[in-house]
């Protein structure tokens, strides 16, 4: 059984791999285009260790500080470990050891693309507020700051690191541009620019922002309609993505022994890894056809 095991461990790995790889070379264009956007800017230094990444990770998320829950995580991590020890030895040990950081990335990840999408969407009601109150004869930061109490969950409690920043004596630009790079999102960039640009030349603070609201709106029914137009392509991605997944698991629970025919053969491995080289292969250049959309 050990062999059906490693394969299935493969798959996600390998998986894995080729998600982060493409997530670097998205990240490293981003930085790019932000370093010419932001040249002569000046920039926020954080200090660079693990700790702060990780705290980093779970705040964006809307999970609090890693800390406040530290110990029932470790106990958790080391119980399990110690049954998968019981249950399946050597193997069981490293499954338990391994799966759960990778299971809670995932979860962190997830959460935080859903927290960022729920913000988004309620920017252009927090911009609103503010031309509103522009209008009526307050300044931009009352405006602003206004705004953000009009608005709910989780827009209002991520923007309370605004409030903090100002409260301290932090001008409006430069707190919402640390919000920005804090949430890695283009809108808020955009956000915290237009604010920069005002702040520094002057001009027409509610047209900005008007204009602003638009870009937001259409832009999420640009993305909303190239959802459901690639819809089919990306479902067919999914299942050629998880169904090696799938059936290598069912028949380790159902037929373990089936599998293991083919493992301890030398051409049934062949095949095998070479069903997955083409299976990866497919699921990559379905990926790349979605993304050149």
């Amino acid at each position: 059984m050990t062999g059906p095991v490693l394969l299935l461990v493969c798959l996600l790995l390998i998986g894995l791999s080729f998600w982060q790889f493409q997530h670097g070379l998205r990240k490293a264009q981003t930085d790019r285009v932000l370093e010419r956007l932001g040249d002569g800017q000046p920039q926020t230094q954080e200090p660079n260790n693990k700790w702060t990444a990780l705290e980093r990770m779970f705040q964006r998320a809307g999970l609090g500080k890693p800390t406040d829950r530290l110990g029932l995580w470790l106990s958790a991590w080391v119980i399990g470990a110690l049954f998968g020890w019981l249950l399946a030895d050597g193997l069981g040990l490293i499954a338990m050891v391994v799966t759960p950081p990778l299971v809670l990335r995932l979860y962190i990840s997830w959460r935080y693309q859903r927290r960022v999408q729920r913000m988004v969407e309620q920017l252009p009601q927090l911009l609103d507020h503010s031309v509103r109150s522009l209008k009526s004869g307050r300044t931009l930061a009352d405006a602003v700051l206004g705004g953000v109490e009009g608005v709910e969950d989780p827009l209002k409690d991520a923007m309370a690191r605004v409030q903090r920043n100002v409260r301290m004596g932090v001008s409006l630009p430069d707190s919402v541009s640390d919000f920005a790079e804090f949430y890695e999102q283009d809108e808020f960039r955009l956000f915290a620019l237009g604010l920069k640009v005002n702040h520094r030349y002057g001009g027409n603070a509610s047209e900005l922002l008007e204009n602003l609201i638009k870009m937001i709106r259409e832009r999420e029914q640009g993305a909303r309609q190239l959802k459901a137009m690639t819809g089919e392509t990306r479902m067919t991605a999914y299942v050629l993505g998880g169904l090696p997944i799938l059936i290598v698991g069912y028949f380790m629970i159902v037929n373990p022994g089936y599998l293991m025919t083919m493992w301890n053969d030398d051409t049934g491995r062949i095949m095998l890894f070479a069903a997955l080289g083409m299976d990866l292969t497919g699921t990559f250049v379905m990926w790349r056809m979605l993304r050149s959309v």
